[in-house]
């Protein structure tokens, strides 16, 4: 029996082409939306937070990328806020990271609440504390300038380059998560970056043995993700498996991985970190193991994706393994990178 006529299939494929077609002017839009957004946040700063906030994109504090608590962080915080510039600042984080993403950065920072409970802080001390994020602005945002802006805070870091209304890097990149797991009190069993560990156990246990061999790099995961909180960003020998010795399911969960990561940010800069990344070949990318092959209350592990543009580590071996630290590092465009600072140089 035939469901539909020749004359249906043709219109629901033109309305398939046709919502193709507007997917990519609607990310289009977004994109020009990003200098907007920016100064939709900058407009509503008065005079004394614009002077926290707002810094030229030469400045060496553009460079600086530290993701514990601090209490001497450039910038204007969540704490000064009122609802209108929190609204703007959270449009403007849309305008550059997926709804994902944004909401795993939401709940980041409401792990401070918890931890502050965990640890039995006073009402008053504000080590740990929700609104201590900040946001700070470097350069003109427009669609003519070279510009950045930066929002970091206990567990998470983005550093974001945009070319007149282009965002053209989005790293150092960090989200972390402290507990883990949460394992009392009112938000008992949430964990944020669930995903981020399932998905590496996934990968791994995929490994037939001899992959597995190649893969596991120490039985003792690192005490911190290797690249830090570094200017410049290096593992010098890369090891582990490289993609074109997994088998092709495993290859295809390998990519999984990559996206899943790639994907904090909106979908048209993640396509094309991704274009980068297969540009540079897909065949010199490597997958590392560390640690517990087991996924165990407790026992520490680590993973970490590398290739010729990127290394993404994921580690989880502080508070008895229920402390996670992911990083993004763009190898060629991080804090925005060289040829942009010296293109701004050139114009000014």
């Amino acid at each position: 029996m035939q469901f539909f006529t020749n004359h249906t299939i043709n219109c629901m494929r033109r309305i398939f082409f046709f919502s193709i077609f507007l997917i990519a002017i609607i990310n289009k839009i977004n994109a020009q939306d990003l200098p907007a957004k920016a100064n939709d946040f900058i407009k509503l700063l008065d005079s004394a937070q614009r002077a926290k906030a707002l810094y030229p994109f030469e400045s060496e504090e553009r460079h600086r990328f530290m993701y514990i608590p601090l209490d001497d962080r450039k910038g204007i915080s969540v704490n000064e806020l009122n609802d209108a510039q929190r609204k703007a600042l959270m449009d403007l984080l849309h305008s550059c990271l997926s709804d994902e993403a944004v909401k795993k950065v939401h709940d980041i920072m409401q792990l401070d609440i918890v931890l502050k409970k965990l640890e039995n802080r006073k009402p008053e001390d504000h080590f740990r504390d929700p609104g201590k994020y900040f946001v700070t602005i470097f350069g003109i945002p427009s669609d003519k300038t070279i510009w950045g802006w930066r929002f970091e805070g206990h567990h998470v870091a983005f550093h974001f380059s945009a070319d007149k209304k282009q965002l053209v890097a989005g790293t150092p990149s960090f989200l972390g998560s402290n507990p883990g797991k949460v394992l009392e009190g009112d938000e008992k069993g949430k964990e944020v970056l669930k995903q981020e560990t399932n998905d590496g156990f996934a990968m791994l246990h995929s490994l037939s043995a001899d992959e597995l061999k190649k893969a596991i790099i120490d039985t003792a995961a690192p005490a911190e993700i290797i690249t830090g909180a570094s200017r410049v960003a290096m593992i010098d020998h890369p090891s582990g498996i490289k993609y074109n010795e997994l088998s092709p399911a495993n290859q295809q969960r390998f990519l999984q991985l990559i996206n899943l990561y790639i994907h904090r940010y909106t979908k048209l800069f993640a396509d094309d970190m991704l274009k980068e990344i297969q540009t540079a070949g897909l065949e010199n990318l490597w997958f590392s193991w560390a640690g517990f092959t087991e996924h165990v209350p407790g026992k520490p592990y680590y993973y970490r994706i590398q290739g010729p543009t990127i290394i993404i580590e994921y580690d989880n071996t502080q508070n008895n393994a229920n402390h996670v630290h992911t990083v993004i590092r763009d190898l060629k465009t991080d804090f925005g990178g060289d040829m942009l600072l010296e293109h701004y140089r050139q114009n000014h």
